[in-house]
Formats: structure tokens, sequence, C-alpha cells
């Protein structure tokens, strides 16, 4: 139902975006995401990574104002490739990703539930400044497969207008994604910390208050 294509490097991971509803005949999409991402290898310098995820994410039609709704993500499991170009990939780890609080909206709190692979310490969202960001430190081996937990967030609408949800990022520096990368090469051990955004930065949905 979902799959995530990866070209270069060797690291992976999977998406998470935002956002089920309570409210109203919910809407429901598959979208495909891409990122594009640059990873600080040393020596070689800077590589484009190319990651692609479809995501199934469905949210309410519409909401009342000032009323309270879900937003559920369901991200699809992966798996790490075990060796890229000839290089074992050791693991992937560090990885955070960032979502903003839809505008129209509040962020009243999330849940996380499922998930299996990523290490031995839970993922975690944080919210700070209009950001939710998923994190967890891994590692994640390379040849491992993984699935990011669901991801159900709990928003208040507004008085009026629409709320999507979409991904943070804009560009490498502006990173919506990141994650640190470690391969075994004939130089030794490389480890690639690798910035990420969504390009083309899609709108997964769109909840009219009214």
């Amino acid at each position: 139902m979902k799959a995530l294509h990866l070209s270069q490097l060797g690291v992976l991971v999977a998406v998470a975006a935002l956002p089920v509803a309570l409210a109203a005949p919910a809407s429901a999409a598959t979208t495909a995401v891409t990122f594009d991402c640059q990873a600080d290898a040393p020596i070689v310098g800077p590589q484009q990574v190319s990651l692609n995820q479809d995501t199934d994410v469905t949210a309410p039609a519409t909401v009342a104002p000032g009323g309270a709704f879900d937003v559920v993500i369901d991200p699809a499991p992966n798996t790490v490739p075990s060796d890229v170009s000839g290089n074992k990939v050791k693991n992937i780890n560090t990885f955070a990703l960032k979502f903003p609080i839809p505008a129209n909206s509040t962020y009243v709190g999330a849940d996380l539930a499922g998930g299996s692979g990523l290490g031995d310490t839970a993922p975690t969202i944080a919210v700070a400044n209009g950001v939710a960001t998923l994190s967890f430190p891994g590692p994640i081996a390379g040849g491992a497969t993984f699935e990011l937990p669901t991801v159900t967030t709990h928003l208040t609408a507004g008085q009026s207008g629409t709320i999507e949800t979409k991904l943070s990022g804009t560009s490498y520096s502006d990173p919506g994604l990141t994650f640190k990368a470690v391969a075994s090469t004939i130089i030794g051990d490389i480890t690639a910390p690798t910035a990420c955004f969504p390009n083309p930065s899609p709108v997964f949905t769109t909840t009219t208050i009214g």
C-alpha cells in the first residue's frame, strides 16, 4: 500500500506526516512525499539523497468553529539498505521530523502508537514555537526493517478559514527532517549528518471550519 524508494547514500527514513477525524465525514488521501536531502559526508563532500514516501493521511472534511478534532498519520514499514555503492551501511540515528501546527488551529496534544525497530528509546513528540518534532535516537541498523509510530494529533479549530496539514522544511538550511547515517567505507566509518526538506511540499489534508 505504501512504498519508499531511496537513491544514492545508504540512508533511509520513513516519513510520518501530520494528522483522523472524529467530526464530519472524513477525507482520506495517500500522498507521495519526495524529500530533497543533502548528506554532509566527510572527505567526499555534500551528497544529494532523494527519499520518497507514500503516506496515508485522514482528516475531517469540516469542523465546527472551536470544535475538537484529530488528524492521524500511519507511516509504512521500511528497510534500511544494507549497502550502497559497495559501502556497508552500519546504521541511521538521531532522527527528527518536524511539522508545523496548522494555521487556524490550536495544538492540544498528540499520541503515538505502535512502531517497531527504532532502538531502545521510544519516540517522543515535543512542541515549541508552533512546530511539533517527532524524534528518537535510534540507532537502526543497516538492513533492518522498522516502522515509525502512528501519530494522532489532537487539535482545536479556530473560528473560520481552513486548516491545512503539511510538513516543515524549505531548504537544506531550513530542514523538516534530519538524521545521521553511519557507513563503513575503505577509509573507515564515516558519519554523514543529513538535512532534508519536502520538494515539492504537499498539503496532506484540508479541513474547512464552518
